[in-house]
């Protein structure tokens, strides 16, 4: 791909001619409709919003090529859309143009379960996913909690409960089909577990939120359902005690699936909303073990122990699956919760992470800072990997909404200072902008800009996503 001359025409004009293309090639597939157009204008929890001059909804990778091939030609932006459960802007498109849903791509192209692996369309959610799966003895572990697309969760390199277990999407992903801003499709990776040949292109676009190319289509790796799952629930009275319990847990080595925790704050607004009456407003950390019956006995004595030590009430165990859903449901609704708590507010969800050393002199540090603040927050997460976020409620206003994002740069900086990330796993959309250089430096952007410029040089693939502008390497 080689960069050429900008548009002559008018961006109304080369606007026009592609949306009468698309309707001559795709018919029913392109709509013009303002609700249609409105639901595309954003993502989730995040306030910005722009309207997309059409939607075309996909289904299939020849679609994909054909809307980018007459977008290329044209200079016309193309942001891709699949759950619109994104929370940094990621599918807001800044400078209108096409939105290309992919949420009718949903077949399961292939499973091998011999060889734990699967193909399927991007358009398909986990959910949807396992539901097929159930009857093969395996299952995809990677649990951001909403209703996500696995091209959605590919393209923001997504984690979530269970990352400290089984990893995140960079290691779940065998390979894909991507088309390239041009219209070209090139398959990536392939189904063995290592390769040692050529660039590793999976890599480069899983995580790239649709700036490089467009996933249409991901080999991903399985697992088996484990023999026996058990979970449970134990509460403290201080924060520090939590977190050194769930640190302590990571530093010996103990396989637990996932340990989650909540803040008194957050778990006062998760027992009012999902009816969970039987805990007391402290802070909470809720456990899963899984594996073969021995080695989860073996998992809990030692968590158990840790927890005891660190002061640590009585565990709660969820005994059944029914009652292992209902707590890890109330978990995943925590921001409806916070939601529910504060009527009439809006709330920012922060996301950073560190390594786990630094993990309980990150989140006393944001404490502090939350009550300084005078906002009401909440802190939650994924401890056992170091990453948590931050439910801010403030008033709906502008004023209201300059205190959260206020707050949210203490939090990232406080994360930076110890080494860690402005983003564990919510991506960077827009929202995330003004920390990328802080975090990666002006060299390192400058390399990622100029594989943006090779890879898109009209720059239509989500435009203004991801990279700041600055300077591109020339070598």
């Amino acid at each position: 791909m080689t960069s050429d001359a900008q548009p002559t025409l008018p961006f109304e004009t080369r606007l026009s001619v592609v949306l009468s293309l698309l309707q001559a090639q795709m018919g029913a597939k392109v709509s013009t409709n303002a609700s249609v157009c409105e639901a595309h204008s954003h993502g989730e929890a995040y306030q910005i919003a722009h309207m997309p001059a059409a939607v075309v909804f996909a289904q299939s990778t020849a679609d994909v090529a054909a809307v980018l091939k007459v977008c290329h030609a044209n200079h016309v932006p193309v942001v891709a859309f699949g759950a619109g459960t994104s929370v940094e802007g990621h599918v807001t498109p800044l400078e209108g143009g096409i939105s290309l849903d992919l949420s009718r791509m949903t077949d399961v192209l292939a499973v091998n379960a011999a060889d734990l692996d699967c193909r399927v369309q991007a358009g398909i959610t986990r959910q949807s996913l396992n539901a097929l799966l159930r009857d093969t003895g395996l299952f995809f572990p990677v649990d951001p909690g909403g209703e996500a697309t696995i091209g959605g969760m590919c393209a923001t390199r997504a984690s979530g409960t269970a990352a400290v277990h089984y990893g995140t999407m960079k290691e779940n992903v065998l390979g894909l089909t991507a088309v390239m801003a041009n219209g070209e499709v090139i398959q990536t990776g392939g189904r063995v577990r290592k390769s040692s040949t050529g660039y590793d292109l999976t890599s480069l676009l899983v995580g790239s939120e649709g700036t490089l190319g467009i996933i249409t289509e991901v080999q991903l790796r399985l697992h088996g359902l484990p023999e026996q799952i058990s979970a449970a629930v134990c509460q403290f009275e201080t924060l520090d005690d939590a977190v050194n319990t769930a640190v302590e847990i990571i530093q010996m080595g103990i396989p637990i699936t996932r340990v989650e925790l909540l803040d008194a704050v957050q778990m006062q607004a998760c027992i009012a909303f999902s009816n969970l009456t039987e805990f007391k407003p402290l802070t909470t950390l809720f456990f899963e073990f899984s594996g073969a019956p021995e080695a989860v006995r073996e998992q809990i004595s030692l968590t158990q122990s840790l927890a005891t030590e660190n002061n640590g009430l009585a565990f709660a165990w969820a005994e059944t699956a029914d009652e292992r859903n209902r707590l890890w449901k109330a978990r995943h609704n925590a921001f409806w919760a916070i939601k529910a708590q504060n009527p009439g507010k809006q709330l920012v969800s922060t996301d950073c992470i560190v390594p786990i050393s630094q993990l309980t002199e990150l989140i006393n540090g944001v404490r502090q800072d939350i009550a300084a603040s005078g906002l009401y927050a909440s802190i939650l997460g994924h401890v056992g990997d170091g990453n948590f976020h931050t439910i801010i409620a403030t008033e709906d206003t502008p004023e209201g909404y300059q205190q959260a994002l206020a707050l949210d740069r203490k939090i990232v900086a406080r994360a930076l200072s110890l080494h860690g990330s402005c983003s564990g796993e919510h991506g960077v959309g827009v929202g995330k902008l003004e920390f990328l250089e802080t975090e990666h430096g002006p060299e390192a952007l400058s390399v990622m800009r100029a594989l943006k410029a090779t890879l898109d040089p009209r720059n239509i693939l989500n435009p203004g996503k991801l990279l700041p502008s600055g300077r591109i390497y020339h070598g």
